[in-house]
Protein backbone atom coordinates (compact mmCIF):
# COMPACT_ATOMS: atom_id res chain seq x y z
CA UNK A 1 0.00 0.00 0.00
CA UNK A 2 2.67 2.08 0.75
CA UNK A 3 4.80 1.58 -2.49
CA UNK A 4 1.37 2.65 -4.15
CA UNK A 5 0.98 5.89 -2.07
CA UNK A 6 3.99 6.93 -3.50
CA UNK A 7 2.87 6.05 -6.97
CA UNK A 8 -0.49 8.38 -6.57
CA UNK A 9 2.14 11.27 -5.67
CA UNK A 10 4.41 10.64 -8.62
CA UNK A 11 2.13 10.91 -10.47
CA UNK A 12 0.17 14.03 -9.47
CA UNK A 13 3.56 15.75 -9.47
CA UNK A 14 4.70 14.75 -12.70
CA UNK A 15 0.93 16.11 -13.88
CA UNK A 16 1.08 19.35 -11.60
CA UNK A 17 5.01 19.98 -13.53
CA UNK A 18 3.11 19.79 -16.71
CA UNK A 19 0.77 22.34 -16.15
CA UNK A 20 3.63 25.42 -15.54
CA UNK A 21 4.33 27.51 -17.98
CA UNK A 22 7.34 29.69 -17.57
CA UNK A 23 10.42 27.60 -18.12
CA UNK A 24 13.22 28.80 -16.35
CA UNK A 25 16.62 30.70 -17.51
CA UNK A 26 17.61 29.05 -20.59
CA UNK A 27 14.95 26.63 -20.92
CA UNK A 28 15.82 24.81 -17.57
CA UNK A 29 13.39 24.21 -14.66
CA UNK A 30 11.93 27.61 -12.83
CA UNK A 31 12.26 27.98 -9.45
CA UNK A 32 8.36 28.37 -9.73
CA UNK A 33 8.48 24.80 -10.68
CA UNK A 34 10.76 23.66 -8.53
CA UNK A 35 8.89 24.91 -5.66
CA UNK A 36 5.77 23.21 -6.96
CA UNK A 37 7.17 19.71 -6.88
CA UNK A 38 8.96 19.76 -3.87
CA UNK A 39 5.59 20.95 -2.25
CA UNK A 40 3.65 18.13 -4.21
CA UNK A 41 5.74 15.27 -2.50
CA UNK A 42 5.80 17.09 1.19
CA UNK A 43 2.36 17.66 0.77
CA UNK A 44 1.63 14.18 0.15
CA UNK A 45 3.85 12.44 1.90
CA UNK A 46 2.34 14.69 4.73
CA UNK A 47 -1.27 12.98 3.27
CA UNK A 48 -0.50 9.62 3.29
CA UNK A 49 0.01 9.61 7.02
CA UNK A 50 -3.90 11.04 7.48
CA UNK A 51 -6.92 8.21 7.18
CA UNK A 52 -7.22 4.60 6.45
CA UNK A 53 -8.51 3.08 3.03
CA UNK A 54 -10.03 5.33 0.73
CA UNK A 55 -9.75 8.63 3.17
CA UNK A 56 -6.29 7.95 2.58
CA UNK A 57 -6.37 8.10 -1.11
CA UNK A 58 -7.99 11.37 -0.74
CA UNK A 59 -5.68 12.79 1.88
CA UNK A 60 -3.06 11.86 -0.31
CA UNK A 61 -4.33 13.73 -3.02
CA UNK A 62 -5.24 16.75 -1.35
CA UNK A 63 -2.05 16.81 0.40
CA UNK A 64 -0.09 16.96 -2.96
CA UNK A 65 -2.45 19.76 -4.28
CA UNK A 66 -2.24 21.76 -1.21
CA UNK A 67 1.51 21.31 -1.08
CA UNK A 68 1.96 22.10 -4.99
CA UNK A 69 -0.14 25.41 -4.53
CA UNK A 70 1.67 26.33 -1.75
CA UNK A 71 5.24 25.58 -3.11
CA UNK A 72 4.60 27.24 -6.38
CA UNK A 73 3.64 30.15 -4.47
CA UNK A 74 7.04 30.47 -3.08
CA UNK A 75 8.73 29.64 -6.12
CA UNK A 76 7.36 32.17 -7.93
CA UNK A 77 7.73 34.93 -5.06
CA UNK A 78 11.56 33.82 -5.45
CA UNK A 79 11.30 35.23 -9.16
CA UNK A 80 9.57 37.92 -8.54
CA UNK A 81 12.39 39.30 -5.64
CA UNK A 82 15.20 38.17 -8.23
CA UNK A 83 12.99 41.04 -10.92
CA UNK A 84 12.92 43.84 -8.08
CA UNK A 85 16.48 43.55 -7.41
CA UNK A 86 17.06 43.97 -10.77
CA UNK A 87 14.27 46.84 -11.36
CA UNK A 88 15.48 48.63 -8.32
CA UNK A 89 19.39 48.83 -9.54
CA UNK A 90 17.77 49.49 -13.00
CA UNK A 91 16.30 52.65 -12.28
CA UNK A 92 19.16 53.94 -9.57
CA UNK A 93 21.72 53.48 -12.56
CA UNK A 94 19.49 55.18 -15.34
CA UNK A 95 19.08 58.17 -12.46
CA UNK A 96 22.33 58.80 -10.76
CA UNK A 97 25.06 56.69 -12.66
CA UNK A 98 27.77 58.02 -14.85
CA UNK A 99 27.85 56.61 -18.38
CA UNK A 100 29.69 53.58 -17.95
CA UNK A 101 29.13 53.11 -14.24
CA UNK A 102 28.26 49.84 -13.27
CA UNK A 103 25.87 49.02 -10.40
CA UNK A 104 25.77 45.28 -9.34
CA UNK A 105 22.54 43.61 -7.65
CA UNK A 106 22.44 40.32 -6.36
CA UNK A 107 19.68 38.39 -4.71
CA UNK A 108 21.56 36.31 -1.87
CA UNK A 109 18.39 34.14 -1.35
CA UNK A 110 18.60 32.86 -5.08
CA UNK A 111 22.45 33.40 -5.49
CA UNK A 112 21.36 35.35 -8.80
CA UNK A 113 22.69 38.50 -9.96
CA UNK A 114 23.62 41.10 -12.39
CA UNK A 115 24.65 44.41 -13.45
CA UNK A 116 23.21 47.51 -14.90
CA UNK A 117 25.38 49.92 -16.93
CA UNK A 118 23.87 53.31 -18.74
CA UNK A 119 25.02 54.65 -20.98
CA UNK A 120 24.91 58.93 -22.63
CA UNK A 121 22.00 60.52 -22.54
CA UNK A 122 19.97 61.90 -25.56
CA UNK A 123 16.66 63.24 -26.21
CA UNK A 124 14.01 62.11 -28.72
CA UNK A 125 12.89 64.46 -31.16
CA UNK A 126 9.37 64.97 -28.87
CA UNK A 127 11.84 65.91 -25.98
CA UNK A 128 12.09 62.56 -23.97
CA UNK A 129 15.11 61.86 -22.11
CA UNK A 130 16.56 58.48 -23.13
CA UNK A 131 19.91 56.33 -22.21
CA UNK A 132 21.15 53.12 -23.61
CA UNK A 133 22.46 50.68 -21.12
CA UNK A 134 23.93 47.24 -21.47
CA UNK A 135 22.96 44.91 -18.34
CA UNK A 136 24.74 41.26 -17.21
CA UNK A 137 22.15 38.75 -15.32
CA UNK A 138 23.72 35.86 -13.99
CA UNK A 139 21.42 32.87 -12.91
CA UNK A 140 22.78 29.69 -12.07
CA UNK A 141 26.69 30.02 -12.73
CA UNK A 142 25.55 31.53 -16.11
CA UNK A 143 25.97 35.01 -17.39
CA UNK A 144 23.88 36.64 -20.26
CA UNK A 145 24.17 40.15 -21.33
CA UNK A 146 21.85 42.48 -23.13
CA UNK A 147 21.54 46.19 -24.10
CA UNK A 148 18.24 48.15 -24.43
CA UNK A 149 16.99 51.82 -23.89
CA UNK A 150 15.03 53.56 -21.15
CA UNK A 151 13.38 56.59 -21.50
CA UNK A 152 11.92 58.90 -18.48
CA UNK A 153 8.49 59.17 -18.47
CA UNK A 154 6.10 62.17 -17.49
CA UNK A 155 5.88 60.99 -14.06
CA UNK A 156 9.76 60.74 -13.36
CA UNK A 157 10.07 57.10 -13.76
CA UNK A 158 11.84 54.92 -16.64
CA UNK A 159 10.65 52.66 -19.35
CA UNK A 160 11.99 50.52 -21.25
CA UNK A 161 11.61 51.10 -24.79
CA UNK A 162 13.91 48.75 -26.31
Amino acid sequence: MKFLNLVVVALISVALVGCQQQPGPNGGVSKQTMGTVGGAVIGGVLGSKVGKGTGKGIAIGAGTLLGALAGSSIGESLDRADMQYQQQTATQALEYSQPGQSLPWRNTQSGNSGTITPHNYYQTSEGTYCREYTQTITVGGRTQQGVGQACRQPDGSWQIVQ
